[in-house]
């Protein structure tokens, strides 16, 4: 009987299955619950933080040495799932390892443009600062000069400036906008692309892989 043996330590399997968890719930509550939305975006940076750290100093096979490989080993390996006995590896593969950096980038870049949107949109959350910074300065200059004689052309200097301001508002939300957007669809891609590839790792190399990652536990050896 194949034997078999302990590669994908306890945090590895918490995290991946919490992020799947917290991500099929930040997708469905994108456009209606916002607050849920919003706390799923801030649970999934949490994770992916951890998971970075995680990868310096956590077990052998959770770290980024292990799976992190060059270009021609990516395609090595690719060309070697043509072949009648493709190369096995006890941790992430190099196709696999690829991946998970990818996932890692995208998901950070997904939640930081959320974050700014929601600081933008709302002026709410880690980011929120930095508008309401901006915003105090300008009220505060806008109300040091009381001398009558400029009333009037500091009320048409502070009304030029309120609207530059709001121009300014709307084109930052926009970008963010257009960023999370694109990130999101990127996202999305890259987990449709990982769930095809562990379904076609699994058949070529007839092994659960989805099992794999509930148990911790792989195959020893061919």
């Amino acid at each position: 009987m194949m034997g078999q043996i302990y590669v994908w330590d306890r945090f590895v399997r918490i995290f991946h299955w919490l992020l799947v968890a917290f991500f099929c719930i930040s997708y469905l509550t994108g456009e209606e619950e916002h607050w849920i939305h919003t706390y799923s975006g801030y649970a999934i940076f949490t994770l992916i933080s951890l998971r970075v750290i995680w990868g310096f100093i956590g077990s052998k096979h959770a770290r980024f040495a292990d799976f992190i490989y060059s270009p021609g080993s990516i395609v090595r390996y690719l060309a070697s799932l043509t072949t009648a006995s493709p190369k096995r590896y006890r941790g992430h593969n190099p196709a696999g390892g690829l991946m998970v950096i990818a996932l890692l980038l995208a998901l950070f870049a997904t939640t930081l443009s959320g974050m700014k949107l929601y600081a933008v949109e709302e002026g709410k959350g880690p980011f929120a600062g930095e508008i309401t910074v901006t915003q105090r300065a300008y009220a505060d200059s806008d109300g040091d000069d009381d001398d009558e004689d400029y009333a009037d052309k500091d009320y048409k200097d502070s009304h030029e400036k309120g609207y530059e301001e709001h121009e300014d508002e709307d084109a930052e939300e926009a970008f963010w906008e257009d960023t999370h957007e694109a990130s999101v669809n990127v996202l999305l891609l890259l987990v449709a692309t990982h769930i095809a590839g562990v379904l076609f790792s699994s058949w070529r190399h007839k092994e659960n892989l989805v099992k794999a990652m509930i148990t911790g536990n792989k195959k020893s050896s061919d």
